[in-house]
């Protein structure tokens, strides 16, 4: 995911967790308008309530589920096939302009400046001080058209990230104590609790998950401290993922990266793997012989890791109680 080594193979290849560029503006807040600090620390304020918000399509669809109209979306948004890709969560292309550049990390900045965007808001990783998904010069250029903001996407767990869209939503006057969003709540608590509940099951059982992915060229195996959701997944349920003695520190310790005739360094007994399109599937990934070799690959004994699903209570019910469904059938063939 995240450094300039991992941006030139992991993490621009994976479309995934890089965030390039400045993020810095200044703003002196108008009486009696609209503020908010953002996981930047910085405050961004407006004369009003901003109604036209540009944002990265899982920050788009993290605020629809929690009651904001967005206007415009940049990143993976819909499938050669025309359904939704699994990054932009709730999000109906036809509801949206999409505002996506040619490259990753770029904007069509004309079709942005026609939207007459009042906020931009995006995905904010600690190693880095700009947003997700914007090179530096598209930062900077899209800051002369409107206002950003950057919501934290790592160093916290997930009820935090998703706490911090919430806050955001409501600050935009998304109605996030609706009973719709109060039933995502609870959908999300009882889904955490089945996960609760397996974590348990396996370490009583003495069970382990790793998390994983690959390229062509390269293997990969995920820390799951470095993500919000795997780190609320192990230190906050008790799942046991498993985490590589070698991350990747120079990308901010996100991956180890190994050559595949080493990916047989790490064993468990079921393989999380990511699902990001340009991660390769599960029957690519045994093409390795090193790999296929692996007990758990031998068995099939694979669930899904979407690594970059939109923060919100919505959003996670359904993944963790995927997560939980998967889980069980595996550990229904030891």
């Amino acid at each position: 995911m995240r450094s300039k080594t991992l941006v030139a193979t992991v993490a621009v290849a994976l479309l995934s967790l890089t965030a390039c560029g400045s993020g810095e503006q200044a703003a002196a807040p108008a009486a009696g308008g609209w503020s908010f600090t953002d996981d930047r620390g910085t405050t961004v304020t407006a004369a009003a309530t901003p109604q036209r918000v540009v944002a990265q399509v899982s920050s788009a669809a993290a605020l629809k589920d929690f009651g904001v109209k967005v206007t415009g979306t940049f990143g993976p948004l819909s499938r050669p096939d025309g359904t939704v890709e699994p990054e932009a969560g709730s999000l109906v292309p036809s509801e949206v302009t999409d505002v996506t550049g040619p490259a990753y990390g770029e904007l069509n900045l004309e079709r942005l400046a026609s939207l007459r965007p009042e906020l931009l808001v995006s995905g904010k990783y600690a190693e880095f001080p700009g947003l997700w998904h914007l090179k530096e010069d598209q930062e900077k250029r899209a800051l002369e058209i409107t206002p950003t903001a950057g919501i934290v996407q790592s160093g916290a767990d997930l009820p935090k990230t998703i706490s911090r869209y919430k806050d955001l939503a409501r600050s935009l006057g998304g109605d996030v104590d609706s009973e719709r969003v109060k039933a995502d709540e609870r959908a999300f608590q009882a889904a955490t609790q089945r996960v609760r509940d397996i974590g348990s099951r396996m370490k009583a059982e003495n069970r382990s998950i790793l998390a994983v992915g690959g390229l062509p060229d390269q293997y990969f195996v995920v820390v799951p401290g470095r993500n919000p959701d795997l780190a609320y997944y192990t230190e906050g349920l008790g799942l046991p993922i498993r985490t590589p003695d070698a991350p990747d520190t120079t990308g901010g310790g996100y991956f180890e990266i190994l050559s595949w005739e080493r990916a047989d360094k790490y064993q468990a007994d079921i393989l999380m793997w990511d699902t990001r399109p340009a991660s390769i599937p599960p029957a690519q990934l045994k093409a390795n012989p090193v790999f296929a070799a692996m007990p758990a690959a031998a068995n099939d004994r694979f669930v899904e890791w979407d690594a970059v699903a939109p923060l919100s209570y919505a959003s996670y019910a359904k993944i963790m109680n995927k997560l939980a469904d998967q889980l069980e059938a595996k550990l229904a063939t030891f």
